[in-house]
């Protein structure tokens, strides 16, 4: 841990604000992080593998802040092309990681890290990914921490409503179910989703800590896939949800993480708010999109 004190505001750099994480850190930026002078980088804006480019931008802006949300994150588009996964997901973090230098740097990552053997994962635990997803966040993780300045954030399925309206877990269950398709859900394996609107608030706030290292930020439900698809059925009865559970023993195809639950007492004990579980956050929010 460092005892960096990081500015209290200043100019932040959001990189993939055309995502889901992105774009609600952006949205909520105003209310959560007056302070900052927020600019949204999508792929239009900034190309990040172009190093020369992103450069010249920073030598001219300045950033005091730089939350990196922009990543190559559909784990079989990584398995299909590695080098590609490898460019976006760690040389370009590496680089940004770089240029930021004394400026506070904030890298999301993912609890694909660990293999899903034990499940209620701590910061400190051993990683091993399984996929290649997964070995580029560690890959990038490492190079990140060696600036004692900088942050880790690693999170679980995050749900919401992104921008090209595609791209979330629910957002693809809904899809699935608008064209009376049946979806196959595991009820072995595990997650703790969380509200892309929960994990805005809560990085803001993390942006401002005083201290550095790696934090765990998801809900405080531990879920499987076959429960996750069934609340989203309950959310929207009106799609005539149809599904079909079985066990990833059963499962034929790339290795895939039984159990990657995360334990964010570490985190939460620097929040001003506690992290909801799924089932809460959609009681509790009956506009939420999910």
């Amino acid at each position: 841990m460092s005892g960096f004190q990081t500015q209290l505001g200043g100019r932040a750099w959001v990189t993939g604000a055309g995502g889901l994480i992105g774009s609600y850190l952006v949205r909520a930026a105003s209310q959560q992080a007056p302070q900052w002078e927020v600019i949204a980088l999508t792929r239009s804006d900034l190309d990040i593998t172009d190093f020369a480019a992103v450069e010249r931008r920073f030598r001219a802006e300045r950033p005091k802040l730089i939350i990196h949300c922009a990543a190559m994150s559909k784990s079989p588009d990584c398995q299909s092309n590695p080098a590609l996964a490898r460019t976006i997901n760690v040389d370009a973090a590496a680089h940004l990681a770089a240029l930021a230098g004394d400026a506070r740097f904030v890298f999301f990552s993912s609890d694909l890290v660990f293999d899903g053997g034990k499940g209620n994962y701590i910061e400190t635990d051993a990683v091993n990914p399984l996929s290649v997803y997964g070995e580029t966040k560690v890959a990038a993780e490492n190079i990140v921490l060696k600036n004692p300045r900088h942050v880790v954030v690693r999170t679980s399925l995050n749900s919401g409503s992104s921008p090209k309206g595609d791209t979330t877990y629910n957002e693809l269950l809904r899809d699935a179910w608008m064209r009376s398709k049946t979806v196959q859900l595991f009820h072995d394996e595990y997650r703790c989703p969380i509200s892309a609107a929960v994990t805005a608030r809560a990085t803001w706030e993390l942006a401002t800590l005083a201290e550095a290292g790696i934090y765990h930020l998801a809900g405080s439900e531990r879920l499987s896939r076959a429960q996750i698809g069934q609340l989203a059925a309950e959310r929207h009865p009106e799609l005539e949800a149809r599904m079909e559970f079985s066990s990833l023993r059963e499962y034929v195809g790339a290795p895939r993480a039984a159990d990657t639950s995360l334990n964010c007492a570490k985190i939460q004990a620097h929040l001003s708010f506690p992290l909801p579980g799924l089932t809460q956050w959609l009681r509790e929010n009956p506009e939420d999109m999910f």
